[in-house]
């Protein structure tokens, strides 16, 4: 049992405290950063929360989320009691300026008293090439007592081979929705009493996904250092993940791909896809034999409709409340060759890796090989289970944004005010804002207009104390200067392999333009929502990510070369040039120009 835990009544708001904060151009939700832990990231929280969060998200799910963080280190052993005397701080992430960080400093101490954890073991699996402020270190950074426990920790990672844990959640996740009123029928008080009362629920569930990401992050660590101790190549731990199986982020693409097959076959639904995704669904409402094409389109939307691009914020549509977008992935899976299936490329690259354990186990001995067999396991068993905690957590989500979503429309209705303007009001003031919608008018649009004016910028990757003021942000549409033929970028390897093709740049999933056979997906981040874009390309190219992030995790599972954290690839590598991507190297290369 941990040593201390954290009173939930102890502070209102270990966020941050805020939430508003003057940003120099108009007030936002904000979280106050930690004078202790000083260094934030927009590393894996950027998948997480790649666009500006709204007020009420933020108070709903932030302080709730950082509750759930504290909880999930303390349960490694590896905190400290002084480690959250700060108050209403960001001490394990935050929200500055509207986007989402992860505090690295905290992070960074957690991996120095692990047993032979180091800062850098950290900044490798959160943040690839980039290259972060250095540590501050801290007399309180080292602790014997602590690192006893991690050893503990870190033994009973090893040991793992299977989470019953995560079924009693996916169970309290379907008694949890049975449970909820159906949003058609519900009064208003039902509506609003689903939404403030979901943070607990939330809390819970999300500790157990950090509790597991920890774990896979550290099992999978231990597999690249054992990897590079007794055979000098840690990246021989990405080609023991891949194909394994089980991996829920990229069980939508197989669905996907069907679909996308039923629409190939069929020249009817081809000349319907063929006019575009717009107004597409209507069009086959209408269209004599879509039946079953429509009927299995709906069965997809009810397993994965809570999917999307942001898929954690419930101020964001997914594939069930934009269908649209599932429809774009459609048109996009359609052009793909047969040799593209996921199943099949899966399972090549899965013989592959059993042949490669197997391969390597009969180089080791003793304690070393029964090591190897532990590390290959818990690191397969964990990174399944990481992606099935988060697809149970957002399941949950869901359930309350079909809800959240019901309410706004009725106020909407009722006040004559812009659709999801109740996202622009905390939870504390929620209330009367359901009474007296237009009195909030002027505060709404106030908001919405900072918020469009920081969806307009790019956010700092990372920051030492205090984040800069937007002012100095730079803009996303910023021009870049485009490489030559010839040059040849860095990155870090996600998958291996080599591919030649046409680079599609291509920054929102929703609008995944002439991506196709041949081609090289070239995006700036991933999360689950981009996955079935991996299955039609040839090779996939993040701007950044590292060991951990989704981008690496889906490649390996799919079997498509990968290349992460080749900075400002989406701005420098024109759309249209002949690339090449080296997944063992980690190296993309621009061989002509478009």
């Amino acid at each position: 049992m941990p040593e201390h835990t954290v009173d939930k009544s102890a502070r209102r708001d270990p966020a941050g405290g805020g939430p508003f904060v003057d940003l120099g151009d108009g007030e936002y939700v904000s979280s106050r950063p930690s004078h202790r832990f000083p260094v934030y990231t927009r590393g894996n929280a950027g998948e997480v929360y790649p666009e500006v969060t709204t007020p009420l998200s933020y108070s709903l799910a932030f302080e709730a989320g950082e509750q759930a963080m504290r909880n999930a280190f303390i349960r490694t052993g590896l905190t400290r009691p002084g480690d959250f005397d700060e108050e209403d701080t960001a001490v394990t992430s935050g929200v500055f300026g509207g986007y989402a960080y992860l505090n690295l400093s905290f992070n960074r101490v957690i991996a120095t008293r692990m047993p032979g954890g180091r800062a850098e073991d950290v900044d490798r699996a959160y943040m690839g090439a980039a290259d972060p402020p250095p540590h501050d270190p801290h007399p309180d950074d080292r602790s014997l007592r602590a690192s006893l426990r991690g050893l503990r920790y870190l033994w009973r990672t090893v040991r793992i081979h299977d989470l019953p844990e995560l079924e009693g959640d996916v169970r309290r996740v379907e008694i949890f929705t049975e449970s909820l009123v159906d949003p058609v029928t519900a009064t208003d008080d039902e509506l609003r009493d689903t939404l403030i009362g979901f943070s607990d629920f939330f809390a819970g569930l999300f500790e157990t996904h950090l509790v597991i990401s920890g774990q896979a992050g550290v099992a999978v660590a231990g597999l690249a250092r054992h990897c590079e101790q007794k055979f000098g190549d840690p990246g021989l731990a990405n080609q023991l993940l891949g194909g394994i199986g089980e991996v829920e982020s990229a069980a939508p693409s197989t669905a996907l791909w069907d679909l996308g097959r039923m629409v190939r076959d069929d020249p009817l639904l081809t000349a319907e896809f063929d006019a575009g995704v717009n107004g597409l669904l209507t069009r086959l409402d209408a269209a004599p034999g879509a039946e079953a094409f429509l009927t299995r389109f709906g069965d997809f939307l009810a397993r994965y409709g809570s999917r999307g691009p942001n898929e954690w914020d419930t101020y964001f549509d997914t594939w069930e409340t934009a269908p649209e977008m599932a429809l774009a992935l459609v048109d996009r899976m359609r052009t793909a060759e047969p040799d593209h299936e996921p199943a099949l490329r899966s399972g090549e690259l899965g013989g592959k890796r059993r042949e490669l354990e197997a391969r390597l186990g009969q180089r080791l001995r003793g304690p070393s090989r029964r090591l190897f067999h532990r590390l290959t396991t818990s690191s397969r068993v964990l990174s399944q289970g990481r992606e099935r905690s988060k697809t149970t957590v957002i399941a949950a989500i869901h359930a309350v944004r079909l809800r959240a979503l019901e309410l706004d429309r009725r106020v909407t209705e009722r006040s004559g005010g812009s659709p999801r303007d109740m996202w622009f009001v905390t939870v504390d003031e929620l209330d009367d804002y359901l009474t007296n919608p237009l009195g909030f008018a002027d505060l709404i649009a106030e908001r919405r207009r900072v918020r469009d004016m920081l969806s307009a910028l790019e956010p700092p990757f990372f920051f030492h104390g205090e984040i800069p003021p937007p002012r100095e942000w730079v803009r996303r549409d910023r021009t870049t200067r485009l490489v030559a033929a010839g040059t040849e970028l860095e990155g870090l390897p996600g998958c291996p392999g080599l591919a030649r093709g046409r680079a599609r740049v291509v920054t929102d999933p929703s609008d995944p333009g002439s991506l196709g056979p041949g081609d090289v997906l070239v995006a700036p981040i991933t999360d689950p929502s981009w996955t079935p874009l991996f299955v039609p390309a040839e090779a996939v190219v993040v701007d950044v990510g590292a060991v951990m992030s989704h981008a690496v995790i889906v490649s390996r599972e799919l079997g498509i070369p990968c290349v992460v954290s080749v900075t400002d690839a989406t701005r420098t590598i024109p759309d249209g040039a002949l690339i090449e991507v080296d997944g063992d190297k980690g190296t993309v290369r621009i061989i002509e120009l478009p």
